[in-house]
C-alpha cells in the first residue's frame, strides 16, 4: 500500500529556511517521479517542484527556482524539499505527490499525480 507522510511544516519568519519531509513507503521512492504542491487558504493547488525517476531531472516552478530544492534519499526512502529565503505568500499547505511512472511528463498538471500525502502547513506571517 502506497503511503506518504509529510512533516516539518511550521511557523516561520520571512527570510528564514525550512525543510520539509515525505516520508514514502509501499514502494520504492526511487523508481518513481514524485513532486512537491502546495495549497494557499482559499486557491487552488499549485505544483512547487518535480523530482524524476533516481533524480534525473528536476524542475521547479518559476516562484521558487533558486530557492527551493526537491531531492530524495534512497536510503530513508524519503522526498525533501529545502526552502530557503521564505515569503509571506508562501504560507500554505504543502504536499508530496507520487506518479505511477518513472516518467515525469505532465507531472506538473494536478490529474497526473495519482497519490498524495496529508500535508504538512507552513505559516510564513507577513
Amino acid at each position: 500500500q502506497v503511503q506518504l507522510v509529510e512533516s516539518g511544516g511550521s511557523l516561520v519568519q520571512a527570510g528564514d529556511s525550512l525543510r520539509l519531509t515525505c516520508a514514502a513507503s509501499g514502494f520504492t521512492l526511487s523508481e518513481y517521479a514524485m513532486a512537491w504542491w502546495r495549497q494557499a487558504p482559499g486557491k487552488e493547488r499549485e505544483f512547487v517542484a518535480h523530482i524524476a525517476y533516481r533524480g534525473t531531472n528536476r524542475n521547479y516552478a518559476d516562484s521558487v527556482k533558486g530557492r527551493f530544492t526537491i531531492s530524495g534519499d534512497d536510503a530513508d526512502n524519503t522526498l525533501y524539499l529545502q526552502m530557503n529565503r521564505l515569503k509571506p505568500e508562501e504560507t500554505a499547505i504543502y504536499y508530496c505527490a507520487r506518479k505511477s511512472s518513472s516518467l515525469a511528463t505532465g507531472i506538473s498538471r494536478e490529474y497526473n499525480n495519482d497519490d498524495w500525502g496529508q500535508g504538512t502547513k507552513v505559516t510564513v506571517p507577513s
